[in-house]
């Protein structure tokens, strides 16, 4: 949901797209589709009548991730936190030949950055996890599971073991498992929290997107994940400014900074070569491979070594 129109978009499903109008606004003439990541599906979809909106159309096999989404959505929607509201939604894939489908409202904003953002949005960012944490939990469901890392999805442990070992994430390995932490209590957590999965105006946060992640589990998985993208994206005061805004935010300090951050660097690809990719497409040219992965390890010695 996060991106800037394209031009040369492929139109989704003619069936979809009737799906769509009938679910915004039955009857209201032209329509438009523009795709919003790399050329394709999330589609902006703009209507004669003045209507806009979202579809997103996902293979059979993301109907859980799908599932999460819309339950987090509901979740975040009703505690205020700037998320799209779900108009409709085809978990069975009735509409598209087995194809899922959402259709959400369209919030203002891009994730699209020209260079290294200011300090006053990684404190946004910071604040807005805060934010996410402060909503009450609920109980963990099939929805809404347990979460242990960030993109609970990918086994970032079997890409480590199929590519060549790297000491350093080795040793980060062995720290993790030697560590014990106190005792917590859980909070609803957002699951992918990074710089393009969030909308903003200018230094003005306008929405937070992509809950497919979502769960229940340690806040940490959460400012881990922004911190290091931080760290990625323009180095440790940027790091340090997430916590800070966290932390005002939350009117108290985090808990096991250290630990999560270890955690989140672990939540990467050994040699960052898929995430390079991604952070590129939100704007980010100046940022190669070999600079974000020395930032990485730069990241992640730093948390080993407050780790001690």
């Amino acid at each position: 949901m996060s991106g800037v129109a394209r031009a040369a978009a492929p139109a989704p499903p003619p069936a979809l797209v009737s799906w769509a109008v009938t679910a915004l606004a039955p009857g209201a003439g032209d329509v438009r589709c523009i795709g919003m990541r790399e050329g394709g599906s999330p589609w902006r979809i703009e209507l004669g009548s003045g209507d806009t909106a979202v579809l997103r159309e996902l293979p059979a096999s993301a109907r859980a991730s799908l599932a999460t989404e819309l339950a987090a959505l509901e979740l975040a929607g009703a505690a205020g936190l700037p998320v799209p509201r779900v108009l409709t939604a085809d978990l069975d894939g009735a509409v598209a030949d087995g194809r899922l489908a959402v259709l959400t409202t369209l919030l203002a904003g891009s994730s699209r950055v020209d260079g290294p953002p200011s300090t006053v949005r990684f404190r946004a960012l910071g604040a807005l996890a805060a934010r996410i944490h402060a909503v009450p939990a609920p109980e963990p469901s099939a929805e809404l599971p347990v979460r242990a890392q960030p993109i609970g999805g990918v086994d970032f442990a079997a890409l480590r073991r199929a590519a060549p070992p790297r000491p350093l994430l080795v040793a980060a390995e062995e720290t993790l498992a030697d560590t014990r932490l106190p005792d917590r209590a859980p909070v609803f957590v957002h699951g992918d929290l990074w710089q393009g999965n969030t909308l903003w105006d200018g230094d003005r946060l306008t929405g937070v997107v992509d809950w497919d992640c979502a769960g229940v589990g340690p806040g940490g998985i959460d400012l881990g994940s922004l911190r290091c993208d931080a760290w990625l994206s323009a180095g440790s005061e940027a790091a340090d400014a997430v916590l800070a805004g966290y932390e005002e935010e939350a009117g108290r300090p985090a808990d096991d900074v250290a630990h999560w951050d270890v955690v989140a660097a672990l939540c990467t690809p050994p040699t960052i070569d898929w995430f390079t990719d991604a952070i590129r497409d939100q704007g980010r040219t100046d940022l190669d491979q070999p600079t974000l992965l020395a930032r990485r390890d730069a990241f992640l010695r730093d948390a080993l070594h407050r780790l001690g």
